[in-house]
């Protein structure tokens, strides 16, 4: 099922949306058989619920969708999305009690459980298909489902068919669909274009790391995305345990996250100069593997001492920011899922962030509600720049200890950041780890929509 609003319908099911003090006023409202019918059912109208009316055919007049109480709501989102998958097939429109300020919100909810990952089996989405609510602008919304659907699909695939040229593929697709030019560093050409960190911790997997570098746009402020494609992650030489394995598919996650937002900027048009760079590479285990206490040199001239393999994700990305940096875009945002520290510190649902710029923070903070897309600003804790910093070269891609690990390797990127005047990084999860309303199991979107609303604040759009 397409992941669109319905066309508008004349026999589209009307939907009454009722939080539990509202049940007794609605069927008093009704007819006798209709406030029979709902008495009978005890429906009470929490989070989930839902009750189809008959009409005298048997057919259904009209559905009833619990809403819950409004603290039952503020632990979690998207709640009308959670009565949808329970619905026939079918069309709907919303007829009453879904307050203004949640139709928006809602309506993406909704137009969300229309996704299911089917690459591999048949996996049916939600049926029930949703008329746009009057009000709202339909297309932005199909476009952010859009986005999250991109970012999903690909988070979801697995390494054997998600690898970094899979990934370039989905780029270019992504490109070509929008009229965005694209360049693609592969291999050695990494070294003969001063890449060598990027080429270092992918060269021993048998798909050769490159940098995807996209541009879309000539007039406006500049902005550039940098998203952490490590397409799989065994932790190259310091190997991964099992259980910490497993969901490494997903640490191209960074990847995913600014392609989705890329996808949303170019199908709005908005008036900025798009530039997104991606290292992609696999950190596979080979004889050419990187190694513990090696010293790599990076784009920028500072060395960094490799005291663990398994922080390869700030290894590429400090390329690919100084890359970007060198170019002093009017606001720069990296994107990775890269340290465990940030699930301790936030759990799974928040997607961290790190600025100096405390309007950059406000934007963000202010758009995230709104955009129903958490996010939390975490410091740049400047006196813990020592922590990264080993003595025997300019950088630790690793620091020993088990303190701070999110903000060291938020602090290690700024490292690579100098002229850009705005810049914001995000340590993102990108997987969602149980099925909840419009987010089903699996991988997720973190930050782009904030990040897409805050634009013109930042900007001056």
């Amino acid at each position: 099922m397409p992941i669109e609003f319905a066309l508008p319908d004349a026999d589209a099911c009307p939907v009454h949306v009722l939080s539990p003090d509202q049940v007794d006023a609605w069927a008093d409202s009704q007819s006798d058989r209709v406030r029979a019918w709902v008495t009978a059912n005890g429906f009470s109208a929490g989070i989930g619920s839902s009750l189809a009316i008959p009409s005298e055919d048997g057919t259904a007049a009209a559905v009833l969708i619990g809403y819950g109480t409004k603290a039952q709501r503020r632990r979690g989102r998207f709640a009308l999305a959670a009565a949808v998958p329970g619905l026939p097939a079918g069309t709907y429109r919303i007829a009453s009690g879904l307050p203004d300020a949640a139709q928006a919100e809602e309506a993406l909810g909704w137009l969300l459980t229309g996704y299911a990952f089917a690459r591999y089996r048949d996996r049916k989405p939600a049926q029930a298909r949703l008329v746009a609510p009057d009000g709202i602008d339909a297309d932005r919304l199909q476009i952010y489902a859009a986005a999250e659907a991109r970012i999903r699909d690909l988070i979801n695939t697995p390494a054997s068919d998600m690898g970094p040229t899979a990934l370039e593929e989905a780029a270019r697709s992504l490109a070509t669909e929008f009229g965005a030019t694209i360049c693609v560093t592969v291999g050695k050409a990494l070294l003969a274009q001063n890449f060598p960190m990027i080429h270092a911790v992918g060269r021993a997997a048998d798909d050769d790391p490159r940098l995807i570098d996209i541009r879309w746009g000539d007039t406006g402020p500049s902005l550039t995305l940098v998203g952490k494609g490590v397409c799989f992650d065994t932790g190259g030489l310091n190997l991964k345990p099992g259980s910490s394995m497993a969901l490494m598919k997903k640490d191209m996650g960074g990847a995913a996250n600014v392609l989705g937002l890329a996808h949303m900027i170019m199908a709005l048009n908005l008036p900025i100069r798009l530039r997104v760079l991606i290292p992609a590479v696999e950190n596979a285990v080979s004889g050419n593997s990187f190694r513990p206490g090696d010293i790599l040199t990076s784009r920028k001239g500072l060395t960094v001492e490799i005291n663990n393999t398994d922080a390869e994700g700030r290894l590429v990305l400090a390329d690919a920011l100084a890359h970007a940096d060198e170019e002093m875009p009017d606001f720069l945002i990296s994107m990775a899922t890269l340290t465990g520290a940030a699930r301790v510190a936030v759990g799974p649902d928040l997607a961290p962030f790190f600025t100096d710029d405390d309007d950059v923070a406000q934007a963000l903070a202010d758009s995230a509600p709104r955009m129903a897309d958490p996010v939390w600003r975490l410091p740049f804790h400047t006196p813990y720049e020592a922590m990264i910093e080993p003595g025997i070269a300019d950088l630790d891609n690793a620091p020993g200890g088990g303190m701070a690990g999110s903000i060291t390797a938020a602090l290690f990127l700024r490292r690579f950041v100098e002229a850009t005047p705005r810049y914001a990084h995000f340590d993102i999860y990108g997987w969602n780890p149980s099925n909840a309303p419009a987010r089903p199991k699996g991988g997720v979107g973190q930050g782009p929509r904030a990040i897409l609303d805050a634009l013109p604040q930042v900007l001056g759009l």
